[in-house]
Parts: structure tokens; C-alpha cells; sequence
């Protein structure tokens, strides 16, 4: 299969693709928008928040209104007139009435929302909020703190506590991970890896979707246009296939290993310094480990995508045909981005032995912690098994169904080509 015509079929993808302006853009364009999608998320949350709220909290008794009033009035928001906040002292009767003449407020945004601090706070910590937009997190985030101190503060007030005693009862619990490391060591462990997490799951899944549908494409292209048939008259259907896949993984492994050249200078010289809470903790090993993997899950896919374009005539039949391999990649990679809750779960460590599913939730696993070594070899020996074992099939379904041309086959008409004999 591997011979000097397979060779030349290789050298026509690679000059067809490493020199395209698709490529280019690509490489240059990929961190960029990575980087770019970081951004956007951190100004999204940076102005998630209500802009000049107007709120109006209602407190049952004069002592929780004054309470936090004194709160409130520390908040540099406050006192920049950011947030304007009122005060009255009502009794749930009067609030259920006020609350009524409220409503035209509320609903022309004149007042962004009302909270009510009953009494019974005090006990159970219940607070309710009326707003035509009730699921403010960002406005939550802002106000449970200042509401929180006020009710601890007259909840001990009479319980004879010095003020530091105070002070610690309201503080919440901070925890710092620490990683015990398979020689023993302790270090903390900062945010660095989660950002690999999502870095690394995030460029396998898109690498993995742009080159299957682009490898799809341009089968379907070839056999529509009737360039197929000129190929194969000078070399057969497996070394077309062959050489096809190879060159596309081939340009795809340089172009990852071009956009991954950044963490290998993080991470193994010292010509960028970081953040100590944002430091990889990853090394060489685990990167060498990606691209292997990378260019199993390449082989994988790019040949199941190769076979589908084959199957069909058009762009638009092969879309409708290829959503079970879409789901092959996406299920995986909405696994791999889950797994900041718990890397060491069931579904975790089931997922990363998995055919298919391994290939990215493999990687992401070993972002986070450190995964026992006969696992990673036994993910990347049922992977090669796999791959092995479905690219006869694929091959055949590629050999007849580049040469089909006409209606769209049915799939018992597909499966009917994987009984035909060499």
C-alpha cells in the first residue's frame, strides 16, 4: 500500500495544503481567536454586571435596615453612586401592598430590584428578591456578601463575642489544592492546568472536526468533478486513499505542533514568566503524548470522514451522513471539558479506556492529574486497535463508493460493499 505512487499521492496533499491560503490563515488565525474567545469571556463577565443599579432593599425591623445601611455605605460601589440602594423598614403586610406599587418601577426599569430581608433571616438566612430579571448572578454575587455580614452581626451581637470572634464567624472557608505528585512531592496547584484543560480539549476538538470535514469536502469534490477517475487510472483506490490520509495528517501535525509552540517554550525554557497561580504543570512528556495521540485520533478520523465523502455525490448528502462521526467527536470533547468537577470520577477514567472517546478525554484527564501509566498505554494500544480494525472496512467502503456514482446509496446498500472481496 505504502510505495512510490502513495508517495507521490502524499506530496500532491502536502503541496496542495501546507502552501494554501486556508492553511495560513488557519495557523496564524487559530491562537489569535483562542486567545481572542479568553478575552471575550473575561469582558463578558467584566461587564455582566447590572450597569447604575437602582435597588431598594426592605427590612422588617429598624435594626437589619441599619445594619445594612452601615454594610452597604462601605462598598466602593456605593460610594462611587455605582449603585444606588434606598432603605425602608416595613412589615410583610405593608411590603405585600408596597411591593404592588412597585411593579410599573420594576417594569420600566426605573428600579432594578427590590429585597426583602424578613426578620426570620435571621434564622434560616432566607432573602427574596422581586425583579423582572430574578436570576442576577452578578448582582447576587454583589449583595450576599454585605447581607451576609449584616445578619451575622446581629445575630452575635447579644452573645457577648469580641468583634475578631465576629469577624472569623462570617469569613468563609478558602481551600488551596495541593498535588501529591507519584514521587511524593507537594506542590499547589494554581489555575494553570485548568487552562490547559480547556486549551488542549478545545484545539483536538476543533483540529479533529476542521480536517475531517475539509478531508470530506474535498473527496466528494474530487468524485463529483470526475478528477477521481483520472487518479485512478494511474494508481489504485487504497494507495489514493492512503496517500490522501497521510498528507493530511502530516499538514495537520505540523500545524499543531506550530500552535503548541508557545507552551513548549512555557514549559521548557524560561524566556516567559508567569503568574505563579497560572503555571503549566506539565512537561515535555505530556506534550510528546498529545501529538501521538493527536495523530492516532488524525488517522481515525480522517479516514471515517474520507469514507463517508466517498459514499456520496454531493456536499449535502455527505453532511447528512456524517452526524454519527460528529457525535463521535463531540460527546467526547463535552466529557473532556466537564472533567474540572472531578478527573478521578467513574465516567472519567471509563471514558479515557474507551474507543473513540479516549482520544480526548485521555488528554484532558492528564491536564489535571496524573494518570496511572498502564492506563495512558492501554488508551493508546485500544485506540491503535481500533484504527487497525476499521480501516480495512473504511478502505473498502472507499474503494467502491468512489467509484458509485448516480442516486444515493442506502446504508444496506453500503454494508452490501463490505462483503465484496478484494
Amino acid at each position: 500500500m505504502f510505495n512510490r505512487r502513495t508517495i507521490t499521492i502524499v506530496k500532491r496533499e502536502l503541496k496542495a495544503k501546507l502552501f494554501s491560503k486556508t492553511f495560513i490563515i488557519m495557523t496564524l488565525l487559530v491562537p489569535v481567536f483562542i486567545f481572542g474567545l479568553f478575552g471575550i469571556q473575561i469582558f463578558i463577565y467584566s461587564v455582566s454586571e447590572e450597569e447604575n443599579p437602582n435597588l431598594l432593599i426592605v427590612s422588617e425591623t429598624e435594626n437589619i435596615s441599619r445594619r445594612l445601611k452601615n454594610e452597604f455605605d462601605e462598598y466602593s460601589e456605593v460610594k462611587s453612586g455605582n449603585y444606588r440602594i434606598s432603605y425602608e423598614t416595613l412589615d410583610t403586610s405593608a411590603f405585600a401592598e408596597r411591593l404592588k406599587g412597585l411593579k410599573a418601577d420594576l417594569l420600566s426599569e426605573t428600579l432594578t430590584g427590590v429585597v426583602y430581608v424578613p426578620e426570620a433571616a435571621l434564622a434560616n438566612k432566607n432573602v427574596k428578591y422581586y425583579s423582572p430579571n430574578p436570576s442576577n448572578q452578578a448582582l447576587f454575587n454583589k449583595i450576599k456578601p454585605g447581607i451576609n455580614k449584616a445578619l451575622i452581626n446581629i445575630y452575635f451581637e447579644d452573645k457577648k463575642l469580641t468583634r475578631e470572634e465576629v469577624d472569623y464567624a462570617r469569613n468563609n472557608v478558602d481551600i488551596t489544592g495541593y498535588r501529591i505528585t507519584k514521587d511524593q512531592k507537594v506542590e499547589e496547584e494554581g489555575v494553570g492546568n485548568l487552562v490547559a484543560l480547556f486549551l488542549f480539549s478545545f484545539l483536538l476538538y476543533m483540529a479533529l472536526i476542521f480536517s475531517g470535514q475539509t478531508t470530506m469536502h474535498s473527496v466528494v469534490e474530487e468524485k463529483s468533478s470526475r478528477i477521481v477517475e483520472v487518479l485512478l487510472s494511474s494508481v489504485s483506490s487504497t494507495e489514493l486513499m492512503a496517500g490522501k490520509i497521510i498528507g493530511v495528517v502530516i499538514t495537520e501535525v505540523v500545524q499543531m505542533i506550530i500552535w503548541l509552540l508557545p507552551v513548549i517554550l512555557l514549559i521548557t525554557t524560561s524566556w516567559f514568566v508567569l503568574p505563579a497561580d497560572i503555571i503549566f504543570k506539565l512537561d515535555l512528556n505530556f506534550i510528546l503524548y498529545f501529538l501521538f495521540n493527536y495523530t492516532i485520533a488524525l488517522f481515525t478520523f480522517v479516514g471515517l470522514f474520507a469514507t463517508v465523502g466517498a459514499i456520496f455525490d454531493n456536499p449535502q448528502d455527505a453532511q447528512s451522513g456524517v452526524w454519527p462521526l460528529m457525535i463521535l467527536v463531540i460527546f467526547p470533547f463535552l466529557i473532556a471539558i466537564s472533567l474540572q468537577s472531578n478527573p478521578q470520577s467513574s465516567v472519567a477514567k471509563i471514558t479515557s479506556l474507551l474507543p473513540f472517546t479516549s482520544l480526548l478525554v485521555m488528554p484532558a484527564r492528564l491536564t489535571l492529574v496524573q494518570v496511572p501509566t498502564l492506563e495512558v498505554i492501554a488508551s493508546v494500544v485500544i485506540n491503535l486497535a481500533v484504527l487497525f480494525a476499521i480501516f480495512p472496512l473504511a478502505g473498502k467502503i472507499y474503494r467502491v463508493g468512489i467509484m458509485v456514482t448516480g442516486k444515493k446509496p442506502k446504508w444496506s446498500e453500503v454494508r452490501r460493499w463490505l462483503k465484496i472481496k478484494s
